[in-house]
């Protein structure tokens, strides 16, 4: 008798995850999903803490179908996702990290959600439990929507309902050279190649636990792996969406979140050679990826700092961070009669620094928390300085090539 489809695949890449496996295999046998609607590929990465034993255990007693592969240390979470993908069955696939745990009708309402809306992938409200947890993109619940449209651009993590015919029709695997942000990459394709996403803002169906060991991967890793991670996703959005607005509304995500903390308050405190590596690192980037498109979505101090490692201006990003680790407010210039706001930021108006103003222009939103701000002004000024700002805020193909 041949069994029917799972309707998921749950893949576990487990690597010294005990006790916290303990709990995350009971939240998958807790699933309201019926147990034959969903089978288990469990890779243990060379674990030495009983892992590999305990994933056995489970898969003797487990009201489910469970797979235990066993494997020497791949050295990342990439490799045992990839082995368990490519033994999957399931309509769809789940990953779950093995120090993670699901609620108890997420699988349910996940699959339910895809099948109900025809969309390859699904965000389940996600929830952290002693760390931090992405927040913004689960206002409503939405049964359709996309990358350009909604705040799931900032959500890259792997634990998501992915329909297996979308992976396989792509070739999509984890990038296995690369050592941190591997599920942004994989993430971020899947987004730009489904035909649509779903999102589920109102059930928790996944908790992001924090370790107190030490050893959570996010963790891990020294800066040079952030910029090969933030190059990675920069290439991946390049490749697949044309230059335009669409394409600066994704690269705020790799700006922002992946290389704009190499240039925070911590660079202070890094050494000079550290310094200046961090600006070498940087430096091809800004001048393939950083656009006047890209500036404009900026709040203003991230788009000083950003505007300064374009220019390599060590020295001025100094004197900025300063300004920031102090926790100093800028003062706010209303020009134009009230339409126009500048923040004015260290160097604001410094001829010898030769910074634009437009780096320093208020966005809307920033304004509107000015009092005397006329609405109507600053937007309509970015759009006009749109044209001039490549040129000034990023260096020239010309110089770039001297």
């Amino acid at each position: 008798m041949t069994m029917a489809q799972p309707d998921v695949t749950v893949v576990i890449g487990a690597y010294e995850a005990m006790p916290y496996l303990v709990e995350c295999l009971a939240s998958v046998e807790a699933q309201t999903i019926d147990p034959e609607r969903i089978e288990v590929i469990a890779v243990d990465d060379g674990s030495t803490d009983g892992t590999g034993e305990y994933l056995e255990e489970f898969a003797a007693r487990a009201p489910m179908p469970v797979t235990v592969l066993r494997q020497e240390n791949s050295g990342g979470p990439s490799g045992p996702r990839n082995v368990g993908l490519g033994k999957a069955t399931g309509r769809y696939v789940f990953f779950l990290d093995a120090d993670d745990r699901l609620g108890s009708e997420a699988l349910e309402r996940m699959v339910g959600m895809a099948d109900r809306a025809g969309t390859d992938v699904v965000l389940g409200r996600i929830e952290g439990v002693d760390r931090g947890a992405p927040k913004s993109m689960w206002g409503r619940t939405l049964e359709r929507t996309d990358v350009y449209s909604s705040n799931i651009k900032f959500t890259l993590s792997a634990q998501k309902l992915f329909r297996r015919a979308l992976l396989d029709r792509h070739g999509m695997r984890f990038d296995e050279s690369l050592f941190t942000g591997e599920d942004a990459l994989f993430t971020m394709e899947a987004y730009l190649r489904a035909d649509g996403v779903s999102v589920i803002a109102d059930y928790t169906c996944y908790y992001l636990v924090g370790r107190d060991d030490g050893k959570h991967v996010t963790k891990s890793g020294g800066y040079t792996l952030r910029f090969d991670s933030a190059r990675a996703l920069m290439n991946l959005i390049a490749r697949l969406v044309p230059e335009g607005p669409r394409r600066d509304l994704l690269m705020v995500r790799p700006f922002t979140v992946t290389l704009l903390p190499q240039f925070g308050p911590r660079f202070l405190k890094d050494t000079d050679d550290v310094r200046r590596h961090k600006l070498e690192l940087a430096r091809p980037l800004m001048d393939v990826h950083w656009t006047e498109g890209v500036a404009r979505l900026l709040k203003t101090e991230e788009r000083l700092r950003l505007h300064l490692v374009a220019g390599q201006r060590l020295e001025l990003l100094m004197d900025v961070l300063r300004f920031v680790r102090e926790e100093k407010q800028p003062q706010a210039l209303l020009e134009r009669r009230g339409r126009r706001v500048y923040l004015a930021y260290p160097h604001f108006r410094d001829r010898a620094a030769g910074i634009p103003d437009s780096v320093y222009l208020a966005t809307p939103r920033e304004a509107r928390a000015v009092p005397g701000y006329r609405a109507g002004g600053t937007g309509s000024l970015l759009r006009r300085t749109a044209r001039k700002a490549r040129r000034l805020l990023v260096p020239s193909r010309k110089t770039a090539a001297a």
